[in-house]
């Protein structure tokens, strides 16, 4: 087992992959499959007869409950690839058929600079802004696997000199630069508790890796509003709707125009120079204060839809990447 899952590792190095996907079919045990993603795409590894007995070894390794495999579960190991020690997270899920469980690398990043992300030049300097502010609220939004939590942690990355804690659901990357909580309801670690402790620390910077409910949505405008400088994200297609979804999960609309500071809205492609880009929409200031108060974006506004339309015709990615996000 130890082999097979140092072979997996390895050609997950080799790619740059973050997440290893295993789906055990449960009317036949023999049907295991594990996949990877690969630019974009899930690419199969040719399957070996022992990958069921992988499946429970890496429960076995994660301290899950390898007897269960009803009822949802996450734990955490370590594997050493040649030199590199991972930091490994498994989390199982069950449906009628099916068993899956995905093995995410936490530390399996290069360090990327703000420049790194994206080629628009009023994103990169907008982000660089974010490291000299104070307090505030910045959120980002989009899809999942736009590189919302890159985009986080990269800006984090480059705010030196700054005491700065993360409050997640679960920790996406592992870093030495940061103190990182995870939330945890058997140990009792609420978002509510979670920004309670991390207020006796004295905190220049919170990041909340994303805001999925009420509570989460509360704690990050509440501790905005206490002077602190926070970032976070949230699942939206626009800037507009990331801030329609705070609303909706109950924040009051004057306590968030008092401190959301920006919102961008983001897409990853693949360059057509080879490398990884991202293409943002953003909301700030003027636009944001004319969007309160009239209930429309300025015509000054450029969407996300807009940005990728321009990056298409300036030769940085690919009509056809852009085509399924230009779809009406």
């Amino acid at each position: 087992m130890e082999e097979r899952l140092k072979r997996i590792l390895e050609i997950a190095l080799s790619y740059n992959v973050t997440d290893i996907h295993f789906s055990a079919d449960q009317r036949n045990k023999n049907n295991v499959t594990v996949e990877m993603r690969v630019n974009g795409k899930m690419k199969r590894l040719k399957p070996e007869s022992d990958d069921l007995k992988l499946f429970f070894y890496l429960m076995y390794r994660a301290n899950l409950d390898v007897s269960d495999t009803l009822n949802p579960q996450t734990g955490s190991m370590q594997e050493k690839v040649g030199k590199q020690i991972l930091s490994l997270r498994f989390a199982v899920v069950s449906s009628y058929h099916i068993i899956s469980g995905v093995l995410r690398i936490l530390n399996n990043h290069s360090t990327l600079k703000i420049d790194d992300l994206t080629v628009q030049k009023e994103a990169v300097e907008w982000m660089k802004s974010i490291t000299r502010h104070r307090s505030g609220l910045f959120i980002f939004s989009g899809p999942t696997g736009s590189g919302k939590t890159t985009s986080l942690y990269t800006i984090l990355n480059e705010c030196e000199g700054k005491k700065i804690f993360t409050l997640e659901d679960p920790v996406e990357v592992d870093s030495e630069h940061y103190v990182q909580l995870q939330i945890n309801d058997k140990q009792h670690l609420s978002y509510a508790e979670g920004i309670k402790q991390l207020m006796r620390h004295d905190p220049d910077i919170i990041m909340i890796g994303e805001i999925r409910d009420d509570t989460a949505a509360r704690m990050a405008v509440r501790s905005s509003l206490t002077g602190h400088l926070v970032v976070t994200s949230i699942h939206s297609s626009s800037c507009i709707s990331a801030v329609h979804r705070m609303l909706d999960l109950g924040v009051e609309q004057y306590q968030l125009q008092d401190v959301l500071r920006g919102v961008s809205n983001q897409r990853l492609y693949e360059s057509c120079k080879g490398n990884k880009t991202g293409v943002y929409e953003i909301m700030t200031g003027k636009d944001l204060h004319e969007y309160f108060e009239k209930g429309k974006a300025s015509l000054r506004f450029r969407t996300i839809e807009e940005n990728i339309k321009l990056a298409v015709s300036n030769g940085i990615i690919s009509e056809s990447q852009a085509a399924a996000d230009l779809i009406a």
